[in-house]
């Protein structure tokens, strides 16, 4: 892993692009799609940080298992990404709607057609607390957006293992 040759815009490939986050194993996983998240270092571990919903099926996956990836894709496969963002692998199979093929790694579970997979294992997650967002800098309606019909999201920190650069 060469973190220090390792290069990526996160304000731009998270929200902009996207990313998939995959959890499980080969025999049974899930993947959808994510465009929260940050990069940084905790305890002097480089960490990726994600946040997902308790209603999300991936949520059970990243809950029973050590391990996930954040893989990134060309912006050919949007359609692909927007899939795995709005279909649920727990009524469907998803995975046969979309173009991408699994690719199943040591320690995690990618898709052979990313441009870049950040292999995490687990180490911190915790339910943020509705009563710690600043109204004066995220307005109701947005809090009310997110989370008026749907639980607040869990963040999951993991140190990156892992890098798979395929952008060369």
């Amino acid at each position: 892993m060469d973190l220090e040759n390792f290069h990526l815009a996160p304000f731009y490939d998270l929200d902009q692009k996207w990313a998939i986050v995959t959890a499980g194993t080969k025999d049974k996983f899930n993947a959808m799609t994510i465009s929260w998240g940050g990069f940084g270092t905790i305890w002097n571990k480089p960490v990726a940080t994600i946040y997902i919903k308790p209603n999300r099926y991936t949520y059970e996956f990243l809950e029973t298992n050590e391990y996930y990836t954040i893989s990134f894709y060309d912006l050919k496969y949007k359609k692909d990404l927007a899939i795995l963002g709005s279909k649920s692998g727990r009524d469907s199979n998803k995975l046969s709607l979309i173009k991408l093929t699994p690719n199943f790694l040591e320690n995690g579970i990618s898709f052979q057609e990313a441009k870049l997979t950040i292999v995490c294992r687990k180490i911190y997650f915790q339910d943020m607390d509705i009563e710690n967002i600043d109204n004066h800098s995220i307005p109701q309606s947005e809090i009310d957006r997110f989370y008026k019909k749907e639980p607040i999201h869990r963040m999951y920190i993991g140190e990156v293992i892992n890098i798979i650069d395929n952008r060369k």
